[in-house]
């Protein structure tokens, strides 16, 4: 255990998070190697009355992994990695990142469904639901849990999975850290890899009407293996990318097979005869594709996302006239095809609409705190744009602090009230309510 106070050389250091935005200064950062140091953090802070955060990856836009003058339990120390190539399984520590669960499980040709960014932390992603590229062929990441170690508020060591606690479990499948720090997950894994065809096309803007169509096609047709995303970006200045598209707006193709390799050329053959100007989809280790579209730290961020139970030519033309005004350089916006073992594995998550078949995705980065709200009025302008088109659920992992409706959007009320029964049973006071909150009830 390691404590980190305000006046210690690292501090500035252990409380960076992902978003630059986010600039809160705890009174503590205890660094966890154990469950027993998560307890005696636990303990400090209830005999200090410090609220509470528990940092892992520190992905959350929201800041929700660090806490203004309180107490953070930074599980990082938790780093234990272990494969079990017969059995198809995985044990992680708490504080382990997508980066270093895909190398371990990969030198096994094995992966499950994981973050789409390599330094997102498995803890946050995997409890809050866990969208990733290959979710379409083996459901998302909380789908693929076995068991959790948590420990809870009062100090106690708690084992969830299908027979010891299984209303936690059940819980944990997107109830977010609700319930505890969880100390390590155990995965189930299956065959990808290690090498499969993957990668990103681009087109001029110009050619985004005709790309959108053609992609809404091919993507609502394809196989479970197919996993993909069109966005609208802006060409970066970088060796791959042609000189006369660097600093343009774009129309890209995000794609993954992770199926029968024989059968991949033929089913990205459908985007690809449309020309792209930059086509950078060949065979590639998963590995590589896990880290195609990491984001660089200290930008600022600000997401928002909604489900969408069908996306037509008229909610692609919003989509994409929202894209040609991307606020920054590093603004995206995203839409993602579910569908397949997503909509499979719904019924038995809190997870609420998860037959949903698109998600939109406005997302904004950026540099300069003076384009803060210009940046922000974008999502928002873009998220009111396609809400005629929008089911009103919602994947929390993609947003912010957005209220608490916004949260009971994503369960619904007979999950929501279930998952505050489960929060009342092993966080009574809310000590952990730095997070998409569920109320415990009474």
């Amino acid at each position: 255990m390691q404590w980190t106070t305000p006046d210690d050389d690292l501090y500035d250091e252990r409380r960076a998070l992902f978003n630059a935005m986010i600039d809160d200064r705890p009174r503590l950062i205890a660094t966890c190697e154990s469950p027993d140091d998560v307890k005696s953090a636990l303990h400090r802070a209830s005999a200090e009355r410090l609220s509470v955060a528990v940092r892992a990856g520190g992905h959350s836009v929201a800041g929700m992994s660090t806490v203004e003058d309180g107490l953070v339990i930074d599980v990082r120390g938790m780093k234990g990695v272990s494969i079990d190539p017969e059995r198809r399984t995985a044990r992680v520590g708490g504080g382990v990142t997508w980066g270093e669960f895909d190398a371990a499980a990969q030198e096994h040709g094995l992966a499950t469904t994981g973050g789409r960014v390599s330094t997102t932390g498995v803890a946050g992603f995997t409890l809050g639901g866990g969208s990733g590229w290959i979710e379409r062929k083996y459901g998302l990441a909380c789908d693929n849990l076995i068991g959790v170690d948590l420990v809870t508020a009062d100090g106690r060591d708690v084992r969830a999975d299908e027979s010891t606690n299984p209303e936690l479990f059940w819980a944990l499948h997107g109830g977010g850290g609700n319930f505890g720090v969880a100390t390590a997950f155990e995965f189930r894994l299956h065959p990808v890899g290690p090498i499969l065809m993957a990668g990103l096309m681009a087109w001029p803007l110009t050619a985004a009407p005709e790309v959108g169509r053609a992609y809404l096609d091919w993507a609502a047709a394809a196989p479970e293996e197919l996993g993909s995303g069109l966005v609208l970006l802006t060409g970066p200045p970088e060796e791959f990318v042609p000189k006369h598209l660097q600093g343009q707006k774009l129309v890209g193709l995000a794609v993954c097979w992770c199926g029968d390799d024989a059968m991949a050329d033929e089913v990205v053959a459908p985007m690809r005869a449309l020309a792209p100007e930059l086509d950078l989809v060949s065979r590639m280790p998963y590995t590589e594709l896990q880290k195609m579209i990491d984001d660089p730290p200290d930008f600022r961020n600000y997401w928002s996302a909604d489900y969408h139970d069908e996306f037509t030519e008229k909610a692609l033309d919003v989509f994409l006239e929202a894209g040609q005004k991307l606020p920054s350089p590093l603004t995206q916006q995203i839409l993602f095809p579910w569908g397949g073992a997503v909509a499979r594995f719904g019924a038995d998550t809190p997870m609420a609409q998860r037959d949903a078949r698109w998600i939109s995705h406005p997302f904004a980065m950026w540099e300069d705190p003076a384009d803060d709200e210009r940046v922000m009025a974008w999502v928002r302008e873009s998220r009111a744009a396609l809400a005629p088109f929008a089911n009103g659920g919602i994947y929390l992992n993609f947003i912010g602090d957005e209220g608490e409706e916004r949260v009971k959007a994503a369960y619904g009320p007979d999950a929501y009230a279930r998952l505050a029964a489960v929060k009342a049973e092993y966080d009574p006071t809310n000590v952990f309510r730095r997070n998409q909150n569920i109320r415990p009830i009474g």
